[in-house]
């Protein structure tokens, strides 16, 4: 990607972005980072933790943040996932219409810029599969008709830890839509006390936050993304890791070669996010557990937390012998 004007405007609009989404959501810079990485290479992302952690004042952060229609936020929808919970809650459903003496369509919740999917394990798996159509190819099907999403479509789902009562494990095939899945973690003590000290001044940022960008700025960025630079190394690095992860023994189902497509979306959006137009050997670093942990089935607990960083520890290795002019 040359050095533009262009550029520059993008690079500075992703600024933006974050200064405003730090504003509301403090001490979490890596976490926002990674959600405007997924949200540049057009994908989604699932953050795991405990309920009280922020991850749902993070998505309506980032909804308030990007103006749609007549100067309003972009449509944002948030779903309560339950046991109880059916797909035609989600999709909508055909009702009768006395004028019309015909069935229409009632869209769902579906049918939005921005998709909170909160707590979205504590539904069944026969929920989980109203989203997979929409994830992927940003449609949906009812009966012989076929309704397009809006160019810009993004979910942001949380879950509660597989441990707690009352969850359902999801299914590998709704983990693959997420591009990047995220524990999002404890503030450090300081933050904690300062949040603690000035929460009413941070809600306060929360009702008056600003809409700084509008959703073609967004799909602009998004396009942008596909310019970044990538390094032939980079390109064989990734290759490495996804076929590591097919041959290592601790590791029994292996990344696919769309996840390998998906972790170089990833790393040309986080060159961006962080100021750049080229990938470095340090972006591999930093996303390859967080895009390829949860695509893949390990042979037991102990592996899981060795195998995919043994994996990527080693071709980090070579990557630092080659000693790259990535720029």
């Amino acid at each position: 990607m040359e050095s533009n004007a262009n550029t520059d405007t993008a690079l500075i609009n992703i600024q933006r972005l974050t200064d405003n989404i730090e504003t509301v959501i403090k001490g979490k810079r890596a976490q926002v980072k990674f959600v405007l990485t997924a949200l540049l290479a057009k994908g989604h992302i699932l953050m795991e933790d405990n309920p009280g952690t922020g991850k749902t004042v993070m998505a309506k952060t980032l909804a308030h943040s990007i103006s749609g229609k007549e100067d309003h936020s972009v449509n944002f929808k948030r779903i309560q996932f339950t046991p109880d919970l059916l797909p035609m809650d989600l999709i909508g459903s055909h009702i009768f219409d006395d004028s019309s003496k015909d069935f229409i369509f009632r869209k769902g919740p579906l049918f939005c810029n921005v998709l909170l999917a909160d707590e979205i394990n504590r539904a069944s798996p026969k929920v989980q599969s109203a989203l997979l159509e929409c994830m992927a190819e940003n449609q949906i099907t009812m009966g012989e008709t076929t309704f397009r999403l809006e160019d810009l479509f993004f979910t942001i789902a949380t879950q509660n830890p597989v441990e707690m009562e009352g969850t359902y494990p999801l299914p590998a095939a709704q983990l693959d839509r997420f591009f990047i899945k995220i524990i999002f973690g404890y503030v450090d003590e300081v933050t904690e006390l300062e949040i603690f000290k000035n929460y009413l001044n941070i809600n306060n940022n929360f009702t008056h936050l600003q809409q700084v960008l509008g959703i073609g700025e967004i799909l602009y960025l998004q396009e942008q993304c596909e310019n970044v630079f990538v390094h032939e190394e980079i390109y064989k690095a990734v290759r490495n890791i996804i076929w590591a992860t097919r041959k290592t023994q601790d590791i029994l189902l292996g990344a696919s070669t769309r996840a390998g497509i998906i972790f170089l979306k990833c790393l040309k959006a986080y060159a961006l996010v962080n100021g750049r137009t080229f990938v470095t050997e340090d972006d591999v670093n930093d996303l390859g557990f967080v895009v390829l942990d949860h695509r893949l089935i390990y042979r037991n607990k102990e592996s899981k937390t060795k195998a995919l960083a043994t994996i990527i520890n080693n071709e980090m290795e070579r990557l630092t012998r080659l000693k790259l002019a990535t720029g």
